[in-house]
């Protein structure tokens, strides 16, 4: 039985040794300095780049020592609320002071075929991405002061949960390919009532980008799904990408789907700005043209836009990669409103509409940065804090949790999901630390 395994595995030796050796060589790296790439509200965009193999930056593992943390900035703390989860991806805080945290990790693939695949594939697991899958929500209840938290099984039997929303007494869980509904009691530790399956949603069998994100409208009348793409920049075939690079709109009530944006790759966290009122997230853009290409980040979501995946990148800037090309569809693509950097791999967002930290950085969004291995120098791994003023970034991410890497090419954990608790409290979820952290001020 092992003997058709060995082709293979030689193949991904040398895929991964390729991928080594490219990295070593700086792959034609366009960025060798400490900089994230493009950031701000009006980027300068480098010229693309072209590949074998991609600039690659693996950081392995390594978890956190007893008693260590992240760096908070000046005027935070940094406390661990819970330890010891399997992969703790998302976090939301109910109005009891609960908190929710959905524990998943990536889907089973079918097996990649280019060796390039094969690489990436590798690459994400010295990083840390191919534990097992609880496929569950946990309950942490904190404790009285200087007491542990408690914590408890909420949902099992999950398909890959990653966002949750309640709206009165309805629980809503986004699912990898359905929005599931769960009754909720005020102070239940679990739920054992069998889901409600609300509306069906893009997943296998290739599910590339498997989360989904859901957020309720501030009258609780709709719900916002993400949806992210099956691919780079469709390199498995438009048909597979058929629903997907998209946030959608469902009708609470009837379970109604429409498209409500499309052309954004990988869209995750999810908020409603609170001086205007309008809907933003962070999206994840394509791979492969550079190290400072092509920006990740955040913006207005505006009804019936188009974003540009995967014909263009940041507005109308044509990936030429991409065959047949769409003008049509290029010239109403629509530019995000504010580069997070190039490949930090933003995954969770959330505005700042009370919270108890000092007064620099409140009245912006907060975004998780989860870190990316597609970039000679890694970037991300940190949480970091856009200033808004007037309903609008205004000014540079400013890092507000560090310290996720220990030395270049070795992580301790990778935030995810962010929010703001009861008391006012940052929450982050740290996936291959296993800790939810808790930041205050210092």
């Amino acid at each position: 039985m092992s003997a058709p395994g060995r082709p293979m595995r030689r193949l991904a030796g040398l895929a991964f040794s390729a991928g080594l050796a490219a990295l070593a060589a700086g792959c034609g790296s366009q960025h060798a300095g400490g900089a994230d790439g493009p950031t701000g509200p009006n980027p300068v965009l480098p010229p693309p780049h072209h590949y074998l193999l991609p600039p690659m930056g693996v950081a392995k593992v390594v978890g956190w020592s007893a008693g260590a943390t992240p760096e908070a900035a000046p005027g935070l703390k940094v406390t661990a609320l819970a330890t010891g989860l399997p992969h703790p991806r998302w976090v939301y805080p109910l109005p009891n002071g609960d908190i929710l945290v959905a524990e998943a990790n990536d889907p089973k693939a079918p097996p990649p075929t280019r060796a390039k695949d094969i690489v990436m594939g590798l690459v994400m697991g010295h990083a840390g991405a191919a534990t097992p899958s609880a496929n569950r929500i946990e309950l942490i209840r904190p404790g009285a002061p200087g007491q542990p938290a408690s914590r408890s099984v909420f949902i099992s039997g999950l398909d890959h949960p990653f966002g949750m929303v309640l709206v009165g007494n309805d629980l809503y869980v986004a699912d990898t390919d359905a929005v599931l509904r769960f009754p909720y009691t005020p102070g239940a530790t679990s739920i054992t009532a069998p889901a409600v399956k609300m509306a069906e949603l893009p997943g296998g069998p290739i599910n590339h980008h498997w989360t989904k994100s859901i957020i309720a409208s501030p009258d609780g009348t709709k719900l916002y799904v993400t949806v992210g793409s099956n691919s780079n920049i469709g390199e498995n075939g438009l048909a597979a990408e058929y629903g997907r690079a998209a946030i959608y709109e469902m009708d609470r009530a009837s379970g109604r789907m429409r498209l409500f944006a499309t052309g954004l790759r990988n869209p995750n966290g999810m908020g409603w700005e609170p001086t205007t009122g309008a809907l933003w997230t962070v999206a994840n853009e394509r791979d492969e043209l550079g190290d400072d290409l092509v920006p990740d980040y955040l913006t207005s979501v505006k009804d019936g836009a188009f974003y540009g995946w995967p014909y263009s990148y940041y507005g109308q800037h044509v990936d030429t990669r991409v065959q047949p090309q769409r003008p049509d569809l290029v010239k109403t693509a629509v530019a995000p409103d504010y580069a997070l950097g190039s490949h930090v791999a933003p995954l969770g967002m959330t505005f700042d509409t009370g919270s108890t930290l000092p007064a620099r950085y409140r009245g912006g969004a907060f975004v998780g940065e989860h870190g990316s291995w597609n970039r000679a120098n890694p970037h991300g791994y940190k949480v970091v804090f856009v200033p808004f003023q007037g309903g609008k970034p205004n000014g540079q991410p400013v890092t507000i949790l560090g310290g996720f890497m220990k030395t270049k090419g070795k992580v301790q954990g990778r935030p995810v999901g962010v929010a703001f608790d009861r008391t006012g409290a940052l929450i982050v979820a740290d996936d291959v630390g296993g800790v939810i952290w808790r930041v205050t001020g210092g």
